[in-house]
Order: structure tokens, then C-alpha cells, then sequence
């Protein structure tokens, strides 16, 4: 596995103690902030000049006329058009009402005065600086408007207000009239025209009906008249049918008694009383059955040669004689209704065709006649419209008007400025100042990518923290074995023992990835208090370019480590002794040019081997591993590795590099010292600060007894001998 390549890190997510947190620490910046908003708005507000406002109301309607107009579809009806509102909105502002307000007040003249400009002010220069101070605002679902006016003069923005609202009024009034006007010279115009259109129609109808002889007694007809009316022609239409159904039916009648008659003259007479009545025939046929009657008797009673009976027989022959003769009469009369009702119909036939064929060439003679009266009726009705519409726009122009910009409110002079508005501005300058502030704090937060919590070096280097070491920590060896700090160096002692896996790991190098992470404090102190416990503690400076312990115990370093690895001097000469008898230094010496890369020397890993066997415990101060490779060669001899993190001094990257360099050479990283904490400041270490404090207060109160006791009465041992380590 490449040691190089970074596991995959948790998401962490802030708690409400975080933000509290990032509030406390970045303090400086929200208090500078939101100063620096606050004066900012309360100057710029104390600085800006007063300004007063008066509102004019007005109501805007559509046009309309007191009395309901003649044509309905202009009747408008109330209802809230914001389109006609806004559409007031631009007028009011427009070049037209401006321009009109500025000669009105004279504010050219006016604001030259005011503004003691030397040129007199021209009226686009007053209409702009007058659309500035103009705010025209709807009232809700209504049809008024408020018209608000700003000026630093109580007064002018009264005047301006009221000017507006009566330019408005009176441009509303005009622009109706005009309309009006013009609308009827057009009406008017276009009427003239009409009327030369009608009488030069009317002269070419009367030269048609003349020249082609029309007889045209209708004004309202619109086509000639027909030979037959409608009615005449329904007559002759129903006796056609009449006739022809009376023809069919006679003609039946008539056909079959004559084939009766035929075949069977007799028997046509006894068909004729029921098919064709006739009283006369009825009668003569009724006389024959007498007299046939009287016959019969009067053979039976006188013989066939009686007088009687050869007179009775004369009277029958004279009566079928008679029958005969009727019952042709009968059949001639048939024949002759019959021939009758078919004159009757093709009569009927020929005076309809007739009519039709006389009406053709009357249409078609009087064809153009009937087209330029069409012609003549239809502009006639179009002048008596623009007559009547005429007639109408001058009755409205004559009717009085309803204001249809009728001014509700006047403005009046106001009684205290309104701009600016000293304590909302301020307020909003605090409630700003406030929010740019804790947003700015929150935004360098999360640019800040440095280590800031234990939590954040845990979560992304994946190590221990054996020690955190607050702000301001000296040399111990200065500031005595009861220093406020050397609890913290305790804690890490105990961490540290407690780490190790094998007791004969004694030999620790400090690291750090960046300069001025306190690696040297870190060494010196840590080795102080081992020294203290009664351990025989070497520290070794091999930070060969820039040593930094033999200044902090004021120790000569004209030799040390580079002059026993060049063999030079022997370990004797070159380890020193400090004011603390279990505690040696082994300085870094002078660096000559030939000494470079000397740590990866096998004379260096001797020396290593050598001070295990005389010391309990060696600390070797190295340079940033991010800078010299001495770090990673001394990280790999050494049993041991402790690496140095300054809270919030470089980005977490860095330090991840430097972990992992010191895992790629095989150093055995066994945690993390979290160094120059603010306690007071970060909750997240405020117990260790605050048990601090507690503990050395005691410590202080009872500073009189030489020693404190057990329960037996004894001297006790080291308060923190029997804590163990947190990790």
C-alpha cells in the first residue's frame, strides 16, 4: 500500500458549540466589522441632507360623460385595470406634464437661486432632476394614485406635488376635448363626401328607370315586379291541380261507362242512376218500371190486343225511347266535361310558363336599374350613420364632463423630514454590521484550512493527540517545576509512556511539517519533566541550520554533534550539562559545507545506539520534515516519533505530507502534540485549562505545607503519576 495515498476522510459536522466557537475566536474581526458598518451608516446618516415629502391623491377614470352614452359598447365599467394604471404612471412622468410643472412653478429660475449655479438651469436639466424627486405609488385594488414628492424644502415639495396632480388633471381634460374635436371635423368630412356619392347615385338611377322604361312604384322594392303576383301564381297552381285531379277522375268515369255501353247498352243504362245521378233519368226509369207493371196487369186482365194494353205499350216504347236518348245526353256530357277539364289544365300550364318567360326579360331589362338602387339604399344608410355618430359626438361635447382626474388630497407642507431615517438606518447599520461580521468570520473560517480542534487532527491524520500545550510556554527549566504549564508537559509524559509498545523504546525525535511549530520548545520542556521524575534525559539539537536549544538554556555551542560525527571530539566533550543535573545537552555545532547529509551517516546511527545505552530517554530536535531531508533520515533511526502541530499556523494538507513522510520512511509515529492553544478563548480545550487553573490555585493556597499527605500521613507522590493517557 502506498503510504502516500490519503483513506478517504469523514465528513464532520459542525455543531452549535462550533459556531459559538468560531464566534469567540474570530472576535476581533465581527467587533472590527461590525464598527466599521455601524459608524459608516450612523455617519453617512448624520451627514446626509433632510429631506421632507408631501403626497397629492388622485383618482384616474376612463373617459366618460355624465350622461350615459348613446352607443352602450362605450359605457366603460369600474373595474381595476392595472395596464391603465401603470399606463398613468408614465404619462404622469412623461416630458409632456413635466415640462408643463417646471413653467408653472418656474423652477428654472428657482433651483438656479437655490443651487447658486451661475447658469440658469434649462427645463430638460429641471425635468430630470424633478423625475428624481417624483415617487408615484398605486393604492391597492383602487383607482387612486399617490403622488409623493421628496425636497430638502418643506414647501417646494408641497407646490410640486399639487402641480403635478392639477398639470395632470387639466392634460387629461385637453387631450379629451381634443379628441373630441378632431373626431368630429372627421365625421363631418367624411359626411360631405358621402352626400356627393348619393346624389350622383341618385342621378344614375333615375337615368336607368328613365331610359329603360321601368315602372317602379315601390321605394322599398329591391327587384322588378312579376306579370303574375304570388298570388296569382298560387291560384293558377291550384286550379291546375284541382282541374287535373277532376280531369283523371271524370275521365275514368267517363271511359269505363262507355265501354259499358258498347258491349251492353242496357246495362249502361242501369249503371248510369249510380255512377253518374241524374234526376231526369232517375224519373223516366222510374215511370218504365210502372208502366212495365201496369202491362203485366193489364194482359192478365184485357188479353195482349186490348186497347189498354197496346196503349200501355206505346207508353213503354215512347219511355225507352226517352231513357236512350238521356242516357247519351248523359255520356255527351261526360265526354264534354272531360275535354272541359283538360282545356282547363294546359291553360293553367301555359299562362304560369308565359308569366315566367315575360318575368325573365323584365329582370334581366331592369337587372342594372335594381343594382345602382341597391347601390343608392346602401349609401344613404351609411350617411344617416355618420349623421347620427356626428350628431352624438357633438350632444357629448355639449354635455358636462365628470372630472375623470379628480384630485382627492392636496399636499401640504410636512411637519418633519423623512429622510434620512436616523434610527431605522442605524438600526439596519447594526443589524448589517452584525451579519457582515459573523459572515465574514464564517467565510475566513472556511478558508482557514489549519488544524483547529483535536477532532480535526484525529479525523484527518488518523493519529493520537498525546499532549495539547497552551499559548505563552517558556522554558520550564527557567520557570521551575511548578509552573502553570508543566501540567500540560505532564499529561504528554504520561500519553507518551503509556504509547510506547516496548520499554526499551527510548529514543524520540520531534518533527514538525513547517518552521516555528515549537518543536524545540516541545523537546526542552518534555525533556525538563522527564528530567524531573528522575529519568537521565539527553536532548539533542540535529536541526543542523537553525539550532535553537542551546539559546533557550544559554548554553556555548561551539561544539556538538557535527564535531563528534565528523570525528572531531569524542561524545565526552561534546555533551553539556544544564542547570539540572539528570538533564544533558548534546548542541548541533557548527554546520560546516562537508557536513551535509551527515544524519544518514552510520557514525550517526552509532551515536544512537550509543546514547540508548547511557541515557532513560534521548530527544532529538529535528528540522521541518517539509523542508530537509534531515527529518526523514532522523524519523527512521529513531525508536520513536512525535510530531508537532501549531493550532491554526499551517493548512491540514501540510500536515498530512508530513505524516505521511514519516510513515514512508518507516518512522513510527506514535502521535500528535497539538501545541499554542488558546484556552481561554476555545471551549473545546477549556478543560484542560480550566483543571489547570483549579489545580495550581490549590497548589498556591497551600504553598505554606512543604509537602501534601495521604490518607496515611505520608508524602504523596505526583498528582498526574497515575493518570492515563487519554489515547
Amino acid at each position: 500500500m502506498d503510504p502516500l495515498k490519503t483513506s478517504a476522510v469523514p465528513e464532520a459536522k459542525l455543531h452549535f458549540l462550533d459556531y459559538w466557537r468560531i464566534i469567540r475566536i474570530r472576535k476581533t474581526v465581527i467587533l472590527a466589522v461590525f464598527l466599521l458598518v455601524v459608524l459608516t451608516a450612523t455617519i453617512v446618516t448624520l451627514i446626509l441632507p433632510e429631506a421632507f415629502s408631501s403626497k397629492a391623491r388622485i383618482k384616474v377614470e376612463r373617459d366618460v360623460t355624465d350622461v350615459p352614452s348613446i352607443n352602450p359598447a362605450q359605457v366603460t365599467s369600474g373595474v381595476y385595470d392595472p395596464y391603465f394604471i401603470q399606463t398613468e404612471f408614465e404619462v404622469i412622468q412623461s416630458e409632456v406634464i413635466l415640462d408643463k410643472v417646471v413653467q408653472d412653478l418656474n423652477l428654472n429660475e428657482r433651483w438656479q437661486q437655490k443651487y447658486h449655479t451661475d447658469s440658469k438651469f434649462k427645463t430638460p436639466e429641471s425635468r430630470t432632476l424633478l423625475r428624481k424627486m417624483i415617487e408615484l405609488r398605486p393604492v391597492r385594488n383602487t383607482t387612486l394614485i399617490d403622488i409623493t414628492v421628496y425636497s430638502d424644502d418643506k414647501a417646494e415639495a408641497a407646490d410640486i406635488a399639487n402641480s403635478i396632480a392639477l398639470q395632470y388633471q387639466n392634460y387629461r381634460l385637453s387631450l379629451r376635448k381634443k379628441l373630441t374635436m378632431d373626431g368630429i371635423t372627421v365625421f363631418q368630412d367624411k359626411m360631405k363626401e358621402e352626400d356627393l356619392k348619393v346624389k350622383a347615385k341618385e342621378q344614375e338611377v333615375a337615368d336607368l328607370r328613365r331610359t329603360n322604361g321601368i315602372v317602379d312604384t315601390d321605394p322599398q322594392s329591391t327587384g322588378p315586379g312579376t306579370t303574375m303576383g304570388p298570388v296569382d301564381v298560387l291560384h293558377y297552381d291550384s286550379v291546375k291541380i284541382d282541374a287535373q285531379t277532376q280531369f283523371v277522375k271524370e275521365n275514368e268515369l267517363y271511359s269505363t261507362l262507355r265501354r259499358i255501353g258498347e258491349t251492353n247498352h242496357a246495362a249502361l243504362i242501369q249503371t248510369l242512376p249510380t255512377s253518374a245521378p241524374d234526376t231526369i233519368l232517375n224519373g223516366l226509369l222510374q215511370d218504365l218500371n210502372a208502366a212495365e207493371a201496369q202491362l203485366v196487369t193489364k194482359k192478365a186482365d184485357y188479353g195482349e190486343k186490348s186497347p189498354d194494353v197496346l196503349r200501355v205499350v206505346s207508353v213503354i216504347e215512347e219511355l225507352n225511347t226517352q231513357i236512350t236518348k238521356r242516357a247519351d245526353g248523359i255520356m255527351n256530357s261526360l265526354q264534354a266535361q272531360v275535354v272541359s277539364l283538360g282545356a282547363v289544365v294546359t291553360n293553367s300550364e301555359e299562362q304560369v310558363n308565359l308569366a315566367k318567360i315575360n318575368d325573365a326579360v323584365l329582370a334581366e331589362k331592369s337587372r342594372d336599374y335594381f343594382t345602382a338602387k341597391a347601390d343608392l339604399d346602401r349609401l344613404k344608410r351609411f350617411r344617416d350613420v355618420l349623421f347620427l355618430r356626428t350628431a352624438q359626438e357633438g350632444v357629448e361635447e355639449a354635455l358636462p364632463r365628470t372630472t375623470m382626474v379628480e384630485i382627492i388630497d392636496k399636499a401640504e407642507p410636512a411637519l418633519r423630514a423623512v429622510r434620512p431615517n436616523k434610527p431605522l438606518n442605524i438600526a439596519l447599520g447594526i443589524i448589517i454590521g452584525l451579519v457582515v461580521g459573523i459572515g465574514l468570520a464564517f467565510f475566513i473560517e472556511y478558508l482557514d484550512t489549519s488544524v483547529k480542534t483535536i477532532d480535526d487532527v484525529e479525523r484527518t491524520l488518523q493519529a493520537p493527540v498525546l499532549g495539547v500545550i497552551p499559548q505563552n510556554v517558556g522554558c520550564l527549566l527557567d520557570e521551575g517545576a511548578e509552573s502553570p504549564h508543566a501540567e500540560a508537559y505532564r499529561v504528554l509524559r504520561t500519553n507518551l509512556l503509556f504509547s510506547r509498545k516496548d520499554e526499551k523504546l527510548n529514543t524520540v525525535a520531534v518533527v514538525s511539517a513547517g518552521a516555528g511549530e515549537g518543536k524545540s520548545t516541545t523537546v526542552c520542556n518534555l525533556a525538563t519533566i522527564f528530567a524531573q521524575g528522575g529519568q537521565r534525559v539527553l536532548m539533542v539539537d540535529s536541526d543542523l541550520r537553525r539550532p535553537t536549544l542551546h539559546k533557550m538554556l544559554r548554553i556555548s555551542n561551539t561544539l556538538g554533534l557535527t564535531n563528534y560525527l565528523l570525528k572531531q571530539n569524542t561524545l565526552e566533550e561534546v555533551i553539556q550539562t544544564t542547570k539540572m543535573p539528570s538533564l544533558d545537552l548534546l548542541a548541533s555545532g557548527k554546520l560546516p559545507s562537508s557536513s551535509l547529509g551527515i544524519l544518514s551517516s552510520a557514525q550517526m546511527k552509532d551515536l544512537i545506539s550509543e546514547l540508548k545505552q547511557r541515557y532513560d530517554f534521548v530527544f532529538f530536535d529535528s528540522p521541518p520534515i517539509m523542508g530537509v531531508s534531515d527529518a526523514s533520515i532522523l524519523a527512521s533511526e529513531v525508536d520513536m516519533t512525535l510530531q508537532v502541530i501549531q493550532y491554526r499556523r499551517y493548512p491540514q494538507p501540510m500536515n498530512i505530507r508530513a505524516k505521511q513522510l514519516i510513515e514512508k520512511v518507516g518512522g513510527n509515529l506514535i502521535g500528535i502534540v497539538l501545541n499554542n492553544i488558546n484556552m481561554s478563548q476555545d471551549e473545546s480545550y477549556y478543560y484542560y485549562s480550566g483543571y489547570y487553573h483549579d489545580y495550581y490555585s490549590k497548589n498556591e493556597e497551600e504553598a505554606a505545607v512543604p509537602a501534601s499527605t495521604n490518607g496515611n500521613g505520608t508524602a504523596g507522590e505526583n498528582p498526574r503519576a497515575d493518570i492515563k493517557p487519554k489515547y
